[in-house]
């Protein structure tokens, strides 16, 4: 029986109408108020499980509603609506539908409360998402969505065969706390690390996003990656080997993103490396970790997202996003790129930005568990942020060499989503004791003691005077047109040839066996040719006639012994 209206609903049902709605401005007004009711549905939602259906006598739980639910649920509506805003100019009809699938599918693996449903949505989400990847329209980016969906859609399947196992193995389909261990916790394990672009099984990441259209890589920044995170907070949470995998997250990025050309891809990078910092926290575990990989999720959705659209403007208005052609272009678009400079202080951590007050929690935590390894890799992964996202974004794109270029300021919708968005990240950042009041468990946590303000400037300073540096005595690498090899590279491009190779030997060797039997059967007939062919005495001095006589004299012989027998 039905108890309330599920949020995903309400997505689902707006993206269904949309399409029927005359008028483009009618359209994004109808776009959204659909985030805006579904934010009110999740913020009245009582807490507890609700819209239970059996199905094929299962029970699917549709809405499992608790604090670490409800926070991940209301930023994806807060982070939708922003970016429907960003859109509001947007006339493809596919994008605005796709976004309303994507976040409505988002929302309802939140709240799923069993495997089943999750592996629905998880689903759902990968084919909406795939059409912002298309709506480019460009050869490169349809190959690039195939990819794309290929590697989602796969993570769904792996997630559904873990769901069976662990139905066998337990005989349930409850999507609770799991012992990391059997086939079946294994298998869903997997699952979410490919949706986290765990390392190796990231590459999808910086490949796909900068492939979207201008507002569709806005979007993809906020909820697949996120997902995977809760996802992973609700199902692995104190898993110690989460602790090394978000390490290693956190730093391989530093070399791609100091390297990289292309802004987006820096920012995709970017995304991975902070993943990291959450993949840490649930792995330590424990309330204050657990605290703080909400807090800092919610804080990433919001400067990432940011600077995303940031870049966005920049693309939307000069066509191009890459380093090498662009600076200066703060004389034109200030108030792009004073949004820009708010999301870099958000990322670097600076105090009175939402970031100073979340990143905190995860490396306290580390330090109060033990880990310090972890912590001080985290605090050189921190570092490493300031100057190849926090430094290098802003300055590649507007504060860098002057290209020369003069583009109008980004359209009064963009500038309106990006001051909605820098809004969220002054405002959790100067009052963190409003925002910890909707963090999954009741805390006091100080975060401006006058230590960790002076650590974190420290941190801030040091990290500029290296990029300051490092340019000006040639150590960073020049922005130049150039393709970045990731990992896939050796799947892609190694693997293919390998395979490429061994198949070429296998041909090779089966055409000489093919010769070879040919040669060999040719002998034979030959032989047999001389021997009894018409050049034979036997053929020459026997009449066909009478070889045909005593073929059947002998058959009938034959058949005479065996009738006795």
């Amino acid at each position: 029986m039905v108890e309330l209206v599920p949020p995903f609903l309400v997505y689902f049902l707006g993206a269904a109408l949309l399409p029927l709605v005359p008028g483009a401005a009618l359209r994004s007004a109808l776009s959204l108020l659909v985030p805006v009711i579904g934010g009110w549905l999740i913020w009245t939602m009582p807490t507890g499980t609700h819209d239970v259906v059996t199905l094929m006598g299962v029970d699917l739980t549709l809405i499992r509603n608790d604090r670490l639910a409800a926070i991940f649920a209301l930023v994806f509506s807060f982070a939708a609506f922003v970016s429907l805003v960003y859109a509001w100019h947007v006339r493809d009809r596919v994008q605005l539908v796709a976004t309303l699938l994507y976040s409505g599918s988002a929302i309802g693996a939140v709240f799923a409360g069993d495997l089943i449903t999750l592996f629905l949505f998880w689903e759902g989400t990968a084919i909406a998402s795939v059409f912002l990847i298309w709506a480019r329209g460009t050869e490169g980016a349809y190959h690039t969505g195939l990819r794309y969906l290929v590697i989602q859609v796969a993570s769904g399947v792996i997630l559904l065969s873990g769901a069976a196992l662990f139905w066998r193995e337990t005989g349930s389909l409850a999507f609770d706390q799991m012992t990391l261990g059997s086939p079946a916790t294994w298998l869903i394990f997997i699952a979410f690390g490919i949706k986290c672009a765990f390392p190796l099984l990231h590459s999808w990441l910086p490949d796909a996003y900068p492939s979207a259209t201008v507002t569709g890589s806005v979007v993809l920044s906020i909820f697949t990656t996120k997902l995977a995170v809760y996802a992973l907070a609700r199902g692995f949470a104190g898993t110690e080997l989460l602790i090394w995998i978000g390490v290693v997250m956190a730093l391989f990025p530093v070399i791609w993103g100091l390297i990289e050309n292309d802004l987006r891809r820096v920012l995709a990078y970017s995304l991975i490396g902070q993943l990291g910092f959450l993949v840490v926290g649930i792995g330590i575990g424990g309330e204050l970790a657990i605290n703080g990989v909400a807090a800092h999720a919610v804080s990433s959705i919001l400067y990432k997202s940011l600077l995303f659209m940031a870049v966005g403007a920049v693309l939307f208005r000069t066509g191009t996003a890459r380093a090498s052609d662009l600076g200066g272009l703060v004389r034109s678009m200030p108030l792009t790129a004073l949004f820009c400079l708010v999301g870099s202080a958000t990322i670097a951590a600076v105090p009175l930005f939402a970031s100073f007050a979340t990143k905190s929690m995860i490396l306290s935590a580390a330090g109060y568990k033990g880990y310090e390894g972890a912590w001080l890799a985290l605090v050189a992964a921190a570092g490493a942020t300031v100057v190849y996202t926090g430094v290098k974004v802003p300055y590649c794109a507007f504060f860098g060499a002057d290209s020369g270029r003069r583009p109008a300021e980004a359209p009064w919708n963009m500038l309106l989503a990006m001051g909605l968005g820098s809004a969220a990240c002054i405002g959790i950042g100067v009052f963190p004791g409003a925002f910890f009041a909707l963090l999954p468990y009741p805390m006091e946590y100080d975060v401006y003691t006058v230590a960790h303000v002076i650590t974190q400037l420290q941190l801030v300073a040091f990290a500029v005077l290296a990029f300051v540096l490092a340019r000006r005595f040639g150590y960073l690498p020049t922005e130049t047109r150039s393709v970045v090899l990731d990992s896939d590279w050796l799947y892609r491009r190694v693997l293919a040839r390998v395979i490429g190779g061994l198949a070429q030997g296998m041909s090779i060797a089966w055409a000489g066996g093919v010769r070879f039997q040919e040669a060999w059967l040719n002998r034979v007939i030959l032989r047999l040719y001389r021997s009894h062919g018409p050049a034979s005495r036997m053929a020459q001095s026997w009449p066909t006639g009478a070889m045909v006589q005593w073929v059947a004299i002998l058959l009938a012989v034959m058949l005479f012994v065996t009738f006795l027998a």
